[in-house]
């Protein structure tokens, strides 16, 4: 009784005070961990939720690597304990910003660049920089990342994906540099708590007044260096759920993963130019797209890397960092040979490396990484009482065995328990088309909608006709403050492209600060509307929405399954101005449609059945529910 009351005081003091958390937590950390963990945390304070997560991770699947061809490993890793904020605040006058969450939306953006300069100017205590001091002697000229960890991030119902920085430190020059570098990367994480997308995101959670302290974890990068570059074989996140199907046969208990050659920011951030491969791991082989266009089209076409010769991180095209040299590269990549990929049985080219796909079949086919993958991710959903996500590094060792060993390293792993069983309404066979405002069968998930009163309608012609990126932003802007105007109301939102695109040729540029107010996002693709989908799931953008029961759904506008009525959207009032004044400039752009005006006494539902692969949102009478 006494061993298990230290073990709990000391996660309570070091971890988390979670009440879930220390459940899970008492009967897999011994008193030895627990000391491990203290002999690597720089300051007081716990070492924040990502820090939490990932421990508890690894202390439940480390037994799972016993066997001959597959290992589970953990980052080299440090924490600077959450109280080390308040210090800094303190000794660089900086606490008069700590009333930016009670300001409006417009002045955080407004005033958040002087915050990061000011933080960034900040000092830390002697014993803080004396320990990061000593810290970079131990790890030497390894390259680090420098990851949030905050008191509530990667928690039981806030996961907090992607609302703060992560920074990677290349970590190849002197020690006085690289020192100046690592102390101005924790100084940006902890201006990123002011960053008003983690603001919002709070203040829609009912957190605001929660004391949000950042804790910081520092890990050595994983990966190897292949000339001047360093990077991991694959990377990725991985989900113990599948909820967006693109087939039926694929089981959703057995999980999905987000896989890329190289650093895993391509796998969690929605980049716009750019496609991970998507992993059902009940189905490892079977793809969304099956042509030969589709796949070289959605395959991974730039890598993120560390240049160790110009001490920084970079994005490159596969094809000038890919070469016949690469060791793991049979596994990875294929042969486009006129339509048909080809297995590399050697290193041997035979020429340039742009017919090259990054397909990972070779790895998906001749290692257990989908088997082992779903093993972890059942095994950590049964701990955690709630489905997961997992971020991790893949490397590949014993290559000339022809049976390599998979490496795999977990960095990160965030309860999911939003995840609960959605309600299960079948789509209406009997639906007149007219009443049907759109119907789509593209990668669709299980959920429903009831009684929408707006829709948010970005026009494509209007959004491609804005004539600077500037103006692209402003219409991102004001679909947050209409986003705001309309809370208490039900609406949906539906736009061309990839809404929350980092490319804004590409989608909405929104944040999710922009939108949380929303039951739906619904993006249209088409000759001249925008690009085709491409599934977001596993992203930070798709935390964002599977959390707030947020629904991604896609219209392919092109395709003879697709249902969209062009009288609801083209032909109704335009309310933007009931709720905030509407930019001249917008006013062929942004739309707010009333249900009402197209069908008096009418609301609009939307129905999503994932075994149908079906969508429909139809109007229906008020007085018709129950």
């Amino acid at each position: 009784a006494r061993l298990h009351e230290s073990k709990v005081v000391l996660i309570r003091s070091l971890i988390s005070d979670n009440l879930r958390y220390i459940n899970i937590a008492k009967e897999w950390f011994t008193i030895s961990d627990l000391a491990k963990i203290r002999r690597r945390k720089i300051g007081g304070g716990r070492i924040g939720g990502k820090a939490a997560g990932m421990l508890l991770a690894l202390r439940i699947v480390e037994e799972m690597s016993a066997c001959p061809d597959f290992c589970i490993h953990s980052a080299e890793s440090y924490y600077i304990g959450s109280d080390v904020l308040y210090s800094f605040m303190s000794i660089n006058n900086l606490g008069h910003w700590n009333d930016q969450k009670y300001k409006s939306e417009s002045e955080m953006r407004l005033e958040f660049p002087q915050i990061v300069e000011d933080f960034e100017k900040g000092v830390f205590p002697p014993d803080i920089v004396e320990r990061l001091q000593g810290l970079l002697v131990t790890v030497g000229q390894k390259p680090m990342i420098v990851r949030s960890s905050s008191l509530l991030e990667d928690n039981f119902g806030t996961s907090f994906a992607g609302k703060y920085e992560s920074i990677f430190l290349p970590n190849q020059r002197s020690i006085k540099e690289n020192l100046g570098a690592l102390t101005r990367a924790v100084a940006r994480i902890y201006a990123s708590t002011l960053n008003p997308n983690a603001l919002l995101y709070r203040r829609s959670r009912g957190l605001q007044d929660y004391d949000e302290r950042m804790a910081i974890l520092i890990q050595v990068v994983q990966g190897e260096a292949f000339g001047r570059y360093y990077m991991p074989h694959a990377a990725g996140v991985a989900f113990s759920r599948n909820l967006y199907r693109w087939t039926p046969q694929i089981r959703r208990e057995d999980g999905f993963v987000r896989l890329v050659w190289g650093m895993g920011t391509r796998a969690v951030d929605r980049v716009g130019n750019d496609y991970p491969r998507l992993v059902a791991l009940s189905h490892p082989l079977l793809r969304p797209s099956t042509s030969a266009d589709a796949i070289r089209r959605y395959s991974q076409q730039y890598v993120d890397l560390i240049d160790l010769e110009d001490n920084a991180f970079k994005t490159l095209p596969a094809s000038e960092v890919l070469n016949s040299h690469y060791p793991p590269l049979r596994y990875l990549a294929q042969m486009d040979e006129d339509g048909y990929f080809i297995s590399l049985q050697s290193t041997l080219l035979g020429g340039s490396t742009d017919r090259l796909v990054l397909t990972f079949d070779e790895l998906l086919r001749r290692t257990p990484f989908a088997e082992k993958m779903r093993d972890i991710l059942h095994n950590l959903e049964r701990n955690y009482r709630s489905p997961v996500d997992l971020e991790f590094t893949l490397h590949l060792s014993n290559l000339e065995s022809g049976r390599p060993m998979l490496n795999l390293t977990l960095l990160q792993c965030r309860p999911q328990s939003h995840l609960m069983k959605t309600e299960e309404v079948p789509v209406p066979a009997d639906i007149p088309e007219e009443k049907v405002v759109f119907e789509t069968r593209f990668v669709v998930p299980q959920g429903f909608i009831r009684q929408v009163d707006y829709v948010l309608f970005v026009r494509p012609e209007g959004y491609y006709a804005l004539p600077s990126m500037n103006d692209r932003a402003k219409l991102a802007r004001a679909i947050g403050t209409l986003n705001a105007a309309l809370e208490g109301q039900k609406f949906i939102c539906v736009g061309p492209g990839r809404w929350g695109s980092s490319n804004s040729d590409l989608g909405v540029p929104i944040d999710y600060g922009d939108i949380y107010h929303s039951k739906a996002l619904v993006e249209l693709s088409g000759k001249g509307v925008g690009p085709e989908p491409e599934p977001s799931l596993g992203t930070h953008f798709f935390q964002d929405l599977m959390e707030a029961q947020i629904y991604p759904l896609a219209v392919l506008l092109d395709s003879p399954t697709t249902l969209f009525n062009r009288e609801f959207f083209y032909q109704q009032p335009n309310h933007v101005s009931d709720f905030v004044p509407l930019d001249p400039l917008l006013a062929d752009t942004l739309h707010l449609i009333r249900v009402s005006d197209f069908a008096p006494g009418h609301t609009l539902q939307v129905v999503m059945d994932d075994d149908q692969n079906q969508a429909m949102a139809f109007v229906i009478r008020q007085d018709s529910l129950k």
